[in-house]
């Protein structure tokens, strides 16, 4: 079965959805926001993975779900980087009782 949409249109979105979190990295000054914006452009990431897998070519070495385990790579990667994420962030509102980034500007305090 073929799908009506074509691959085009989910390119166009994972690069909207990467230029609305680099711009969302560039711009905020809250490390929460920061994180927020680095979780979008994973999962543009993630729609690109997924979309080629789907409108790519049949390749057998690479078995019939390679784009999906590919995208649970990156998911889990995403997850790790969150916990480790919200630690640092934590102990730094600790140390400075401010989550701005501009803020974190040395490790000595």
């Amino acid at each position: 079965m073929e799908s009506d949409i074509p691959l085009s249109w989910f390119l166009l979105f994972a690069a909207a959805s990467f230029a609305i979190g680099l711009i969302g990295v560039l711009t905020r000054k809250n490390a929460i926001a920061v994180l927020m914006a680095i979780e979008i452009m994973l999962n543009a990431a993630n729609v690109n993975l997924v979309a080629f897998w789907r409108y790519g070519p049949e390749l057998p070495e690479a078995g019939p779900v390679a784009g999906i385990v590919l995208a649970i790579m990156v998911i889990t990667v995403a997850a790790a980087e969150v916990a480790v994420g919200i630690g640092l962030i934590l102990l730094c509102y600790r140390r400075w009782r401010a989550a701005d980034v501009d803020r974190y500007d040395s490790l000595a305090g």
